[in-house]
């Protein structure tokens, strides 16, 4: 099968696509048929090597997978071959012919739910849905603000915010195209997070009192200028791999902190029970079927091609969820 193989740490150009083994299902694993895999900024982080948690060298990259399943392993009940079915991998593997998953990490796609629907909610969908549940506490009546918001997690928090009780919502974005979509996903406002400004901007789209909450997964410059934006008694969510490094903040910004009664929460979904990521996959494919929640589907690469999704993500030229089409 062809397969993109990371053989050494560093630049997009490490990933080559090569021709290996198709992989066996073990007793409780299951083979997909990938036609569709996600990429996420943990993909570009695992690329060098500076995350926790990535895999050994040499190995297949790709944490989301969408397709069909081919084989089963011999203790794996109620799923057979023929079954489209989405998975978050937990070793990697989604950009290859093949993947394995565990029975476990497999959940059924719904009818009226496309491969490059589903595809884009495994890792996107559980950190926007229990981000605003488990990390933001959000209250019925108040308000948000997503500085990546035309993203593949803030394109869903935009909407879902809305959902479980925001009054308001406010998205960011660095281009006007970028900000008109967002407005078109339901948000009130969108401000350009190009200008170093943007925080008062979102205290004007809020009545002056800043934002509630406000999402952040850019690193420490972007969660300085977010407790700029947010409101005495707000809290702070940040996310994802990138707010993990250079978080040091000044003695100004912890006084401030202190004084306003705000707080900062870290959220990973990757520490939660699978039951509990599972269940918020489970919901979001069920608002995709009833048309209640909108997948963005942006820039989508051929498997041959992967090293150029990695480029456009790390430009953040991409819009909504890029996708890599694998196999039909």
């Amino acid at each position: 099968m062809k397969a993109i193989q990371l053989r050494e740490f560093g630049g997009p150009e490490q990933l080559r696509l090569e021709e290996v083994p198709i992989p066996t299902p073990g007793d409780h694993e299951v083979r997909l048929r990938v036609h569709v895999a996600g990429l996420n900024f943990t993909d570009l982080g695992q690329r060098e090597g500076r995350l926790l948690g990535t895999p050994p060298l040499p190995f297949i990259p790709g944490l989301e997978a969408a397709g069909v399943i081919d084989a089963v392993g011999s203790a794996v009940q109620g799923l057979a071959s023929g079954m489209r079915v989405v998975a978050l991998l937990p070793n990697q593997g989604a950009f290859a012919e093949y993947a394995l998953a565990p029975a476990s990490a497999l959940l059924p796609i719904p009818a009226a739910v496309s491969f490059e629907q589903a595809v884009a909610l495994p890792s996107q969908a559980p950190t926007a849905l229990l981000g605003l549940r488990v990390g933001a506490r959000l209250q019925a009546g108040e308000s948000v603000f997503i500085p990546s918001a035309a993203g593949g997690v803030g394109t869903l928090l935009v909407q879902l915010a809305r959902t479980l009780g925001a009054s308001r919502v406010i998205g960011g974005a660095s281009s006007a195209p970028k900000r008109a979509l967002v407005t078109r996903l339901g948000a009130d406002a969108a401000v350009d997070t190009t200008q170093p400004d943007w925080p008062a901007r979102v205290r004007e789209a809020t009545g002056g009192r800043g934002a509630d909450v406000v999402f952040v997964s850019g690193g420490a410059e972007a969660g300085a200028r977010g407790l700029h934006a947010l409101a005495a008694r707000g809290r702070l969510v940040l996310f994802g791999a990138e707010s993990m490094f250079d978080s040091q903040w000044s003695r100004e910004q912890m006084m401030g902190l202190v004084a306003q009664n705000q707080s900062i929460a870290g959220f990973a979904t990757f520490t939660l029970p699978l039951e509990e990521r599972q269940a918020a996959l489970r919901e979001a494919l069920s608002r995709v079927e009833a048309g209640a929640l909108r997948v963005v589907v942006g820039q989508t690469f051929p498997l041959a091609d992967v090293a150029s999704a990695h480029q456009a993500l790390a430009a953040r030229t991409t819009t909504g969820k890029a996708i890599i089409h694998v196999g039909a």
